[in-house]
Order: C-alpha cells, then sequence, then structure tokens
C-alpha cells in the first residue's frame, strides 16, 4: 500500500495518551507534515469548528484517536457525557475528512464495544452478538457507532478507512486522576503514594478476580502507523498482545515495581466490571505484527513517567 510519508497527517487528539504516543510514531517512521490541534484550540465536539480545521488543514491522512474516556466510576457516573461527546466527535471529524477527500483514516475504538460475556479471547465477529457491560455501554454505543460510519464512508463513498479496537491502555500520557483513570494507572498512582506515607495497607475495587489484557501505548501506536500503511478492509480488526492476569496479579506486579510491600485488599462491595475481556488478536498477528513491551517492563517505564511529571499530572 502507498504512502507518502511527506503527505499532510492530521492526528485528533494529539496531546492525549493514545494521540500523542502515535505523534511519536509518525515522527519516528519520517512522517514530516504532521498536524495536532489542541482542544483549546478546536472543540472538536463543535461542527463548524471541525469543518473549518478539515478546510484549513486539508489532510490526506487522519488518526482518529480524540476521545472522552475514563474508568469504571466516570463512565458508570457520566454516561450523558461519554455518549455526546464521542458522537459529536467522531461524526464531526469524519465528517469533514469526507468533504475535504480524506484518503485514509484510522478510528480507534476500544475493547468495550464487545459483549460482556463474549467467548474468550474475543473476535472481531462477535461484536453485536450480546449485552453490553452496563458500566460503560453509553461509550461503547458511540464507539459502535465510530465503526460504522467508518464502513458507511467505504460503502457509500470507496474510502478506504479502517477501524482499529484496541485493548486496555498505558503508558506515558496517562490519566492518573483517582476519579477518572482507568485501573491501571489508578493502581499505580496508589502503590506510590502508598509507599510514600508508609500506609501498611492499600485496599482495591472488587475481588480482583476479573482477567485484564493490557498493552503498552507505545506497542499502540506502532500497530496503528502499521495499519495505516498495511489494512484496507471494513472489519475492525483487534490489537493487544493475547495475553491476560487478573487485576490481583497485576495489582501485585505493580507494587513490585513501585517497591511497595505492605498488605494488598479487596473491597468486595465494589464493581469488578466484565469478568474478562481479552481479544483474539490473531489477525493482526498474521498480517505481521506483533507487540515488542512486555507489561513489567512497560509498568516500569509508565512508573518512570509518573515520577518525573508528577507537578503536571491531572489530579
Amino acid at each position: 500500500m502507498s504512502i507518502d510519508k511527506s503527505a499532510t497527517t492530521y492526528v485528533a487528539g494529539h496531546r492525549g495518551l493514545v494521540g500523542s504516543a502515535i505523534w511519536r510514531r509518525l515522527e519516528a517512521d519520517g512522517y514530516t507534515n504532521l498536524v495536532g490541534r489542541t482542544s483549546g484550540e478546536v472543540d472538536l465536539r463543535d461542527r463548524e469548528d471541525t469543518f473549518e480545521l478539515m478546510q484549513q488543514v486539508r489532510p490526506r491522512y487522519v488518526m482518529l484517536a480524540a476521545a472522552r474516556v475514563g474508568g469504571i466510576l466516570a463512565n458508570d457516573k457520566y454516561p450523558a457525557e461519554f455518549l455526546s461527546d464521542n458522537l459529536r466527535v467522531q461524526l464531526n471529524v469524519m465528517d469533514a475528512a469526507q468533504e475535504v477527500d480524506v484518503e485514509r483514516l484510522v478510528f480507534l475504538g476500544s475493547s468495550c464495544i464487545y459483549p460482556k460475556l463474549a467467548p474468550q479471547p474475543i473476535k472481531e465477529e462477535y461484536l453485536m452478538t450480546g449485552p453490553l457491560e452496563p458500566t460503560n455501554d453509553a461509550y461503547a454505543i458511540a464507539k459502535i457507532a465510530g465503526i460504522l460510519q467508518v464502513q458507511s464512508a467505504r460503502k457509500q463513498y470507496g474510502r478506504r478507512w479502517v477501524s482499529a479496537m484496541p485493548t486496555n491502555l498505558y503508558g506515558q500520557g496517562d490519566n492518573f486522576s483517582p476519579t477518572t483513570s482507568h485501573v491501571l494507572p489508578a493502581l499505580i498512582r496508589r502503590y506510590v503514594e502508598a509507599k510514600e506515607s508508609g500506609v501498611a495497607k492499600v485496599t482495591n475495587w472488587g475481588s480482583g478476580s476479573p482477567m485484564r489484557e493490557f498493552l503498552h501505548v507505545d506497542d499502540l501506536a506502532r500497530a496503528v502507523v502499521f495499519l495505516l500503511e498495511n489494512y484496507d478492509s471494513p472489519e475492525p480488526i483487534n490489537v493487544g498482545t493475547g495475553e491476560d492476569q487478573s487485576i490481583r496479579e497485576i495489582a501485585e506486579l505493580v507494587a513490585k515495581v513501585v517497591g511497595y510491600d505492605g498488605e494488598i485488599a479487596w473491597d468486595t462491595s465494589k464493581p469488578d466490571g466484565t469478568p474478562r475481556k481479552l481479544l483474539d488478536v490473531s489477525r493482526l498477528k498474521a498480517l505481521g505484527w506483533s507487540p515488542a513491551i512486555s507489561l513489567e517492563d512497560g509498568l516500569r517505564d509508565t512508573v518512570n513517567w509518573f515520577h518525573e511529571h508528577r507537578e503536571e499530572i491531572r489530579s
């Protein structure tokens, strides 16, 4: 597949966890004309702003990584915002991209699009075969709508746009807020602060039994650029490691990497979420891509980044 690395490439959400990693990967791979706008410069929820941006930039390639994201607590507490914000961003960016003839677009979804009790590991064809996890169904529905919009643009306009469904992500630039973060950055912050304050016991949400797969965001970025250059199909494609661990095992690994040696406890009155969410990544691996960063190495990198950026991290 022919890709012009000197062509204008717009990264929507280039300051976020995913978008910033994609930006770094594109630069490392020799893409020389990258464009990004902060949410303060352009509100992608605003249709007029988004269309004006696309008319000004007229990108050949678009990486759609902009999204409202959060963990179980945030998704469950603010479903209206998670649905509305994500739907508007996706509709505006893709409609504007269609108007300026964007050649290639990679839409970033989420593994939460799949049914709560989907067979494991989860194949792409399991989409819409059962009920969603209720704690993040609004976000999931928005992402499913994004997949359909990509497929519709391909069908109606012949666009060579694709959708990638990453598993749980972590890495530098993550959200470490106690109220809106995902599980892994929340654990990192909790154990770092417990070690610093000398707390004898750390209590985590749930039972610790759910199984989770984690992919370092730099590995995701490698996969996204790989898909831009090598994938052209209407079906969404999973991006992950194909391996998972229990939340209990992950908490113990975080404690080890941080150096916390106190007691690890569990509050079973709090929700666990989906019991298991492991992606089948055989399609992506068959194309020639595989992850390069182990969970322990990735955690060490993320903990180091957290220490170095404490002053600027969202509280």
